[in-house]
């Protein structure tokens, strides 16, 4: 099915939408479109969130940057003005960002990762406030959450207990960027806006032994996974424990049956691919064992490691699968959600757009993004067909799937060098 642009400037911005421009066979599923409404064509940040900030029932658009309040979009600011020009040779300093109430005041706060490496803290909510008394803009108060973010895919979600989400993330001691350590973040239960708890996921890395100012080959230990420009890193049960791991590239760290916050899991070592994005766990082929998703960071391809046998040494192995090597490039962000609402997730990927300026292969390609429709076939195989969202948009390190206008289907929300968009699924029958 082919698709027609069609744009439309409002008072909310401009907003596109793709249109079949021929009609689909009569499958009985209704065809799944998309709006785009464009908030901001300037580079701000390459992480995005929502929540409904000021408690309107509307939800609402941040970036560390800016808050959008819906339905207009109207911009209030987060913090002072930083102007990052068009990206081409500098970065934001949001990478990533989460929300939520962690003061417990009842208003949503934000999580922000600033650049890899340096500090993270979370920004606290003015009760919904956009300006003080002197008509001028009330910024959010930043706490700092840890001195060191490291890995371009730090997380925040659901570990060791359902319902409650936990940052995870590499952590270096200050100026040594060989000797860091995986592990997951929680506030402090006394204080929120004290440094959070780190609780360990990995050893800590051990550092190499010197010899005339030199390391000597073959000693010390370095975690994997945890240099502020590490990529890689998700969340999944990969031996079917019914408990959620951590992988980087490198490997997959076991959770324990009973993670007491204190004490490191077995690592399984695996080779795992290239630098990637976000990894998800999933059996892609019907063998009942969870296979390792991904895609890269900076080059083209997205794949799978099929888990195959285990090694003489009790580590499970595993092989790589190519779904689209030549698709897209620099898809350096992805979520694993139900578009289609068929029960099954889908992948949700695009293109980091200019991710290292032109440095990049398809640096200069279409700034587009895709979900893959998960379709199981009779022999279990797992086929992923790629749908077009939008072809000038893009994502950032991180970006948002969620349902932003309360209709019940999922809408993609992004924040990258090209600007910050809303783009809602529709459907028609």
């Amino acid at each position: 099915m082919r698709l027609a642009l069609t744009l439309t400037l409002t008072a909310a911005g401009l907003t596109a939408a793709l249109t079949p421009s021929a009609a689909a066979p009569n499958t009985g599923e209704p065809v799944i479109t998309w709006k785009k409404t464009v908030l901001d064509t300037k580079f701000r940040s390459e992480g995005v969130a929502v929540a409904d900030v000021n408690k309107d029932g509307k939800i609402d658009v941040l970036n560390g940057e800016y808050w959008y309040e819906a339905p207009d979009w109207k911009a209030h600011e987060l913090q002072p003005f930083m102007d990052h020009k068009d990206g081409l040779r500098n970065y934001s300093r949001v990478f990533a960002c989460w929300t939520e109430d962690l003061n417990g005041d009842g208003y949503a706060d934000l999580i922000v990762i600033d650049f890899p490496g340096a500090p993270c803290y979370w920004m606290e909510n003015p009760k919904g406030k956009a300006a003080g008394e002197d008509g001028k803009p009330l910024h959010w108060k930043k706490h700092i959450i840890w001195h060191s973010a490291c890995n371009e895919t730090p997380l925040y979600t659901e570990l060791t207990e359902k319902g409650k989400r936990v940052l995870i993330m590499g952590s270096q001691p200050k100026g040594k960027e060989t000797e860091g350590q995986m592990a997951y973040f929680t506030p402090n239960p006394k204080d929120p806006t004290a440094l959070w708890e780190m609780h360990p996921i990995s050893e800590p890395s051990v550092a190499p032994e010197m010899k005339d100012g030199k390391p000597v080959p073959n000693t010390g230990k370095e975690i994997p996974g945890t240099r502020k420009f590490s990529h890689g890193l998700g969340v999944g049960d990969i031996n079917g424990d019914g408990r959620a791991d951590v992988m980087c590239v490198n490997g997959w760290w076991e959770q324990p049956a009973k993670a007491d916050g204190k004490t490191a899991w077995t690592f399984h070592p695996a080779n795992l691919g290239a630098p990637a994005a976000d990894m998800y766990a999933y059996d892609m082929d019907g063998d009942g064992k969870a296979d390792v998703i991904s895609s890269s960071a900076h080059q083209f391809g997205i794949w799978y490691h099929k888990q195959r046998a285990t090694s003489k040494d009790g580590h499970p192995t595993f092989e790589k699968v190519d779904l689209f090597p030549k698709l897209v490039s620099e898809t350096h962000a992805a979520h694993f959600k139900d578009i289609d609402g068929d029960g099954r997730p889908d992948l949700i990927t695009g293109k980091r757009w200019w991710s290292h300026g032109r440095a990049e292969p398809g640096s200069d390609g279409p700034a587009a993004i895709y979900w893959f429709k998960n379709t199981k076939g009779a022999d279990g195989i797992v086929k992923f067909t790629p749908m077009t969202i939008d072809e000038d948009s893009g994502i950032g390190t991180q970006f948002e799937v969620a349902d932003i206008n309360g209709d019940g289907l999922l809408d993609v929300i992004s924040s990258n060098k090209k600007g910050v968009r809303v783009i809602v699924q529709e459907r028609k029958k």
